[in-house]
């Protein structure tokens, strides 16, 4: 499916300094010849730490745009506008970036269009910025946030006064009034979970209350809850909103010394207590991001666009033949591109740095292609490593 029109390439231009003095890569003239490799880079734990560069991220996304080698940047994290990602990126990085070069965790929502017109619940970030992503950048036009609900009905959640001036600093009016007496009570058609949820105690009753209604009309029941002569004892039998995860990340390396959790940590702890509460019924849901073969599709064909584009028209019948994934997560970033199958016949090699999520010494849960210490070791390694295709 082709890219929105919302997230057309943006160049941003970095700040411009202390380029001269860096020289840890050694740069050729830039050459006509498309090369038959590329790169995919996680972020955090590779690139940058929290706010902070990574040392050797400039030179070595420098170096392969000196020379014309493609790449883009696939990540698990999200909670802002792709354009406003590439921004900060950009500036951080010092390296110009363009949107097209960009896949965060929730930018295939993008592509559902089925729930474009209806309307969804989205969880996660701070304040409302994945709301206006989902309105402004993706073309939703119904998107409920669970701040918009407890600021309309304090009583959803008892312990919301503990964060009343937050939620009234941003939230919305509801599209329609909650009255389950009433066939025209607000219903919900789909939950997605952006970004990582800040509020778990509200996000995750807001969600079991959906997955526990008739047809998603918040305030009320489905009467085939436990029913245990229907399929999974009757939970989600009763046209509940589809649930949507972005991503499936347990961990992700912040500045604090340890991994803090992640989405994953909100999912793991959302499903026990879906588990105690309706007696081990299965829960039905949908996660994207990193290992998972879809999003791995969506980041090669953003892939194959930005190479086309990069090169034109001449010389694309030349195949892409490897590509390398650069990621600090085993889980996340090793194993997706181990698993992944291409349907064009492109070949994923993992590279596992050691300035994230991984701790050095310790054995991956997924043995990547190669161990190397930074991402500056893994560009060298991989340049290195497609001479001999």
């Amino acid at each position: 499916m082709a890219a929105p029109s919302r997230l057309l390439p943006r160049l941003v231009r970095p700040r411009q300094h202390y380029l001269s003095s860096r020289r840890a890569f050694q740069t050729s003239t830039q050459s006509s010849i498309i090369p038959s490799y590329a790169f995919a880079f996680d972020i955090d734990g590779v690139l940058l730490r929290s706010s902070n560069p990574i040392p050797g991220a400039h030179d070595a996304l420098t170096y392969l745009q000196r020379n014309r080698i493609p790449f883009i940047l696939l990540t698990n994290g999200g909670g802002k506008s792709e354009t406003e990602r590439v921004e900060e990126l950009s500036y951080k990085l010092d390296v110009e970036l363009n949107v097209d070069m960009f896949v965060q965790s929730h930018t295939p929502f993008a592509e559902m269009h089925e729930y474009k017109d209806k309307t969804v619940l989205v969880v996660g970030g701070d304040h409302d910025k994945c709301q206006r992503v989902a309105t402004e950048h993706y073309d939703f036009t119904s998107v409920v946030t669970p701040g918009d609900l407890v600021a309309a009905y304090p009583d959803i959640w008892p312990f919301s006064s503990v964060f009343k001036d937050y939620y009234s600093s941003f939230a919305k009016p509801l599209p329609k009034a909650i009255n389950p007496a009433s066939p025209d009570s607000l219903k919900i058609d789909a939950i997605f979970v952006y970004n990582d949820p800040r509020d778990w105690g509200l996000d995750s009753t807001i969600i079991l209350d959906l997955l526990l209604s008739s047809q998603g009309r918040l305030g009320t029941l489905s009467k085939k809850n436990g029913n245990t002569s229907l399929p999974n004892n009757g939970y989600q039998q009763d046209s509940q909103p589809p649930l949507y995860y972005s991503n499936p990340d347990l961990w992700w390396a912040s500045s604090h010394p340890l991994s803090r959790l992640g989405q994953g940590g909100f999912r793991s702890a959302f499903n026990g207590l879906w588990k105690e509460v309706t007696g081990g019924a299965k829960l039905e849901h949908t996660i994207f991001g990193k290992p998972f073969q879809p999003t791995y599709e969506f980041a090669e064909r953003r892939l194959r666009a930005h190479r086309k584009q990069l090169f034109g028209q001449v010389g694309l019948n030349d195949p892409l033949r490897r590509v390398y994934m650069v990621g600090d997560n085993p889980e996340s970033d090793i194993r997706g591109a181990n698993n992944y199958q291409s349907q064009h016949g492109s070949q994923w090699q993992s590279l596992l740095v050691k300035t994230g999520v991984y701790q050095d010494g310790t054995v991956p849960s997924c043995e990547p292609t190669v161990i190397v210490k930074d991402v500056g070791e893994a560009v060298r390694w991989a340049v290195e490593d497609a001479k001999t295709m």
